[in-house]
């Protein structure tokens, strides 16, 4: 169980970047990025998986295309594309917040797969949970700048951006569900297999995309149209390799082993160290500390994450002779 706890900390690490990238890539939209980051993702699959590449899609059934198709739209693609319209219109804190949520409804869903701590025991380390996300929500909206900037945000923009965090929410909340589940039943492909063949019907799916996008927004996507600034597409290109390469490639391999060592009420714990990363590299991207109440939030988090192994781990142990 460990292994997979600690699989789950590293992927963590790696997907914290998903919340920066849009920042660094602002004047690219939400499709761009996800066109971007998931080409370059089937592109690194497939050069890692040539060599086995053949044997591999012989070995494919039906249900291992449905599989591969419903989750690289929805846990790659479409959450993506609604993350990174969360971080453009209200910001890396309250989509990284939003986002922060997985680990309850994750655990709320998937408390009766076996294996799974029942919810009576974990209630504590989910009030502990939710007491750390409340921190992040006051401090989100108590705090002002020196302009005031909160005061006159733009409602409407910040409401569409809530929003899209919580369609980024409930697209995560069923793949990580719908994953986790389909490689319990089908231990037929390696962590490393699956993750690579899920990059490749990712990078097709978006490619496809693309493919349409540039053909129906031709003059916004080069730039015609006037009025854009910042569009460095080397800058774009390096970016979303990296990122492919890191929260994609990496990450997915390492939440697919954790997937398949640990339950699913504990894998839902285990995302929000997501959150954590999202918002250590935020703190790092604005060059500054973090407030008193996000200093208590990322206690709290982490208290309730480790209070939740505990518990799963004494569950484990056997029962006394």
């Amino acid at each position: 169980m460990w292994n997979g706890v600690l699989c789950g900390l590293l992927a963590g690490a790696m997907w914290g970047m998903v919340f920066i990238v849009p920042e660094i890539l602002s004047a690219f939209s939400p499709l761009e990025l996800a066109v971007g980051r998931y080409t370059a993702y089937g592109v690194i699959a497939v050069v890692l998986l040539l060599p086995r590449l053949r044997g591999m899609l012989h070995r494919l059934e039906r249900s291992d295309y449905s599989a591969l198709l419903r989750q690289a739209l929805t846990g790659n693609i479409l959450y993506y594309m609604l993350l990174a319209l969360g971080v453009k219109l209200a910001g890396v804190a309250p989509t990284s917040l939003i986002i922060g949520l997985l680990p309850i409804s994750v655990t709320l869903i998937g408390h009766k797969d076996q294996g799974a701590v029942p919810l009576r025991r974990l209630t504590l380390p989910l009030l502990v949970v939710v007491a750390g996300i409340a921190c992040i929500n006051i401090d989100l909206f108590s705090h002002t700048d020196a302009n005031g900037a909160v005061a006159v945000l733009d409602i409407a923009r910040t409401l569409l951006g809530v929003l899209a965090a919580t369609g980024a929410l409930l697209c995560w909340t069923w793949y990580a569900i719908d994953n986790a589940r389909y490689l319990n039943r089908n231990p037929h492909f390696s962590n490393a297999e699956w993750s690579a063949l899920y990059g490749i019907s990712s990078g097709m799916m978006a490619l496809l995309i693309g493919v349409a996008a540039f053909a129906i927004w031709h003059e916004d996507v080069t730039g015609a149209a006037g009025g854009l600034s910042g569009r460095d597409w080397t800058r774009f290109w390096i970016a979303n390799s990296l990122l492919a390469l890191g929260a994609s490639v990496i990450g997915n391999q390492l939440w697919n082993i954790a997937s398949r060592s640990v339950p699913m009420t504990l894998s839902g714990q285990l995302i929000l160290f997501e959150t954590l990363f999202a918002l250590l590299y935020g703190f790092i991207y604005q060059q500054r500390l973090p407030r008193p109440l996000e200093s208590a939030a990322i206690v709290l988090l982490i208290a309730g994450v480790l209070w939740s192994v505990r518990v799963h781990a004494l569950q484990k142990q056997p029962a006394p002779a």
